[in-house]
């Protein structure tokens, strides 16, 4: 179990808010005509600045302003079934928990601006393009829990596995039962800044260039502490139970080579032998310990991320008849997250933490993105739309290669209407259906995404001839994502690495190898009546989106 619980803070604090709608890491509810019809690829309006910045030269000259905040309630849900959650003291033998997190993001702004001077039309847009609040997890995440949940099991399969290894049966106290102080805590803000200029080339055609500068700042806080284990009936500090024991056990071998060697000297060579093999045994025993003590001390992680990029963004608009087609094109963002660390030392002792050391930069791409849409006016007070959302997420660079696990890139397919009932209120509604294409293995809890289909509506209300107030609701329904492995969280290969590093330190390289494999064959492999591994688990995700909006448009 060495350093188990120092990966899984590291997972549990990945996990960031994001009150979005759109792709993996980009939000297009950029204003709240958005969020009443989310069909906003062809419409030509204030809010085209985001959506169809070609169309916006078509507008009135004159300046233009759209000043927006959105009010954004999130859950994140995973229920996990794992059979070692039944050692948890707060479980009462359930295999089955769910865990929940909460985001928030009371306030989310934007602005879009025009200025339109005959065939020009200059312009500005600023939003959050991506995470856009701080997301709490009390009780922690599967993964976290499922890692401490490793401790029971394999404190009652380490004589199999040492036995297999040579090292004999180490006789070490099993631990029954795990508990653990744990919180999280993940906070996102991606600040887009847009310039582009569009030129109106005749009564039909629009062209647009740009270009959006990307700034993220996140913060990831959080601790393990306080982990319990149930020895011989007992709820004691794991790191000083395993701790201290270790220490008897050293001074054990000490005194049992002393022995060894007294009766060697003296030419009794079969208790010479004999104390010897007890000092082996012994000292095993104490590596052992050893490690179980250090894996289960208390970890801090407190990292900052900050770093930005930039890319140009093109667009066309053609008008025809009762008919708007347009498209627009972002490229891909190189994004940079420098960290700012203050984490404990524990921290620094696994490869799987390096996302949070201080001082490296990590990739975190803004995928580009390819938007169609089309609008038609059969009647003068009525607009219906369509659009068409293509992320090039398999292109854009994440830490450790991530995105090379994702099946596919996302697709979005958006439908909408807007009508004026007289002229001062227009109502409008639509929908926005975001199909993923995610594999088991890109699945973590740590921040997840999964199908689903969101609803908008709301109204416009014509204050004067210049000044326009928009309110809308909009809601996300999400799917289930459903999967299920024989080496949960590939908790496997972190307890093949515990042993990994025992043997290494008392064999050799070679031998912590052959502990690795002889570890996840162990723990992984089927039981032939049921299917199942002893780490067999099934995780179903799924995510809860409200938000409020409120919008003022102005022309001067």
């Amino acid at each position: 179990m060495n350093k188990t619980k120092l990966i899984c803070a590291a997972l549990a604090l990945s996990a960031a808010a994001t009150a979005s709608a759109g792709g993996i890491l980009t939000n297009t509810n950029q204003n709240i005509a958005f969020l009443r019809n989310p069909a906003q690829d062809a419409v030509i309006g204030i809010a085209g600045v985001y959506s169809n910045p070609a169309g916006v030269a078509f507008m009135n000259n004159g300046f233009h302003l759209s000043l927006n905040i959105q009010n954004a309630h999130q859950t994140r849900e995973i229920t996990s079934t794992f059979a070692p959650f039944a050692y948890g003291a707060k479980n009462f033998g359930n295999t089955t928990k769910t865990f929940k997190g909460e985001a928030n993001a009371p306030i989310i702004p934007s602005i879009q601006a025009a200025y339109n001077k005959n065939n020009w039309s200059f312009q500005f847009n600023f939003a959050i393009t991506g995470g856009g609040g701080k997301c709490v997890f009390d009780d922690g995440l599967s993964s976290f829990e499922g890692n401490i949940a490793l401790l029971p099991l394999l404190s009652q399969n380490l004589d199999v596995l040492t036995n297999e290894l040579g090292l004999g049966s180490l006789g070490l106290p099993t631990v029954s039962q795990y508990d653990m102080d744990t919180y999280m805590r993940g906070r996102q803000y991606y600040y887009g800044f847009t310039l582009g200029a569009a030129r109106k080339l005749n009564d039909h055609w629009s062209v647009y260039l740009g270009a959006r500068v990307l700034y993220g700042n996140s913060n990831y806080y959080g601790y393990v502490k306080n982990i319990k284990a149930n020895i011989n009936g007992e709820m004691v500090s794991a790191p000083e139970t395993f701790k201290n024991l270790s220490a008897q056990t050293a001074v054990a071998v000490g005194t049992y080579t002393e022995m060894a060697n007294m009766y060697q000297q003296a030419g009794d060579m079969a208790n010479a032998a004999k104390y010897a093999q007890l000092a082996k045994d012994y000292k095993v025993k104490a590596v052992m310990l050893g490690a179980l003590g250090s894996a289960t001390e208390d970890v801090t992680l407190n990292c900052d991320q900050t770093g930005w990029g930039i890319a140009p963004i093109i667009g066309v608009d053609y008008k025809t008849g009762d008919f708007n087609f347009a498209a627009k094109y972002e490229f891909k963002t190189r994004m940079r997250l420098k960290n700012r660390s203050a984490n404990s030392e524990s921290a620094k002792n696994l490869e799987q933490l390096n996302r949070y050391t201080d001082g490296i930069e990590v990739a975190e791409d803004s995928p580009a993105l390819l938007t169609l849409g089309a609008q038609w006016s059969p009647l003068q007070q009525l607009r219906i739309s369509a659009g068409w959302h293509h992320y090039f997420d398999t292109d854009a660079k994440q830490f450790d290669n991530h995105q090379d696990k994702l099946g596919g890139n996302t697709n979005e397919y958006l439908f909408g209407a807007e009508y004026d009932i007289n002229k001062r209120v227009q109502v409008s509604a639509g929908a926005q259906f975001t199909e993923y294409d995610f594999t088991d293995s890109y699945m973590e809890d740590i921040s997840f995404n999964v199908s689903s289909c969101s609803v908008g509506l709301g109204v416009g209300i014509k204050l004067t001839e210049k000044m326009k107030l928009n309110l809308a609701y909009f809601q996300t329904f999400y799917k289930d994502y459903k999967r299920e492995t024989n080496d949960y969280y590939n908790i496997s290969g972190l307890a093949g690495k515990v042993i990994g590093n025992v043997a290494n330190e008392l064999l050799g390289p070679e031998a912590a190898q052959v502990a690795v494999d002889k570890t996840t064959a162990l723990l992984t492999t089927p039981d032939p009546s049921t299917g199942k591994s002893m780490l067999y688990g099934a995780d179903t995700f799924t995510r809860t989106n409200r938000v409020f909006g409120i919008g003022l448009d102005i022309d001067f």
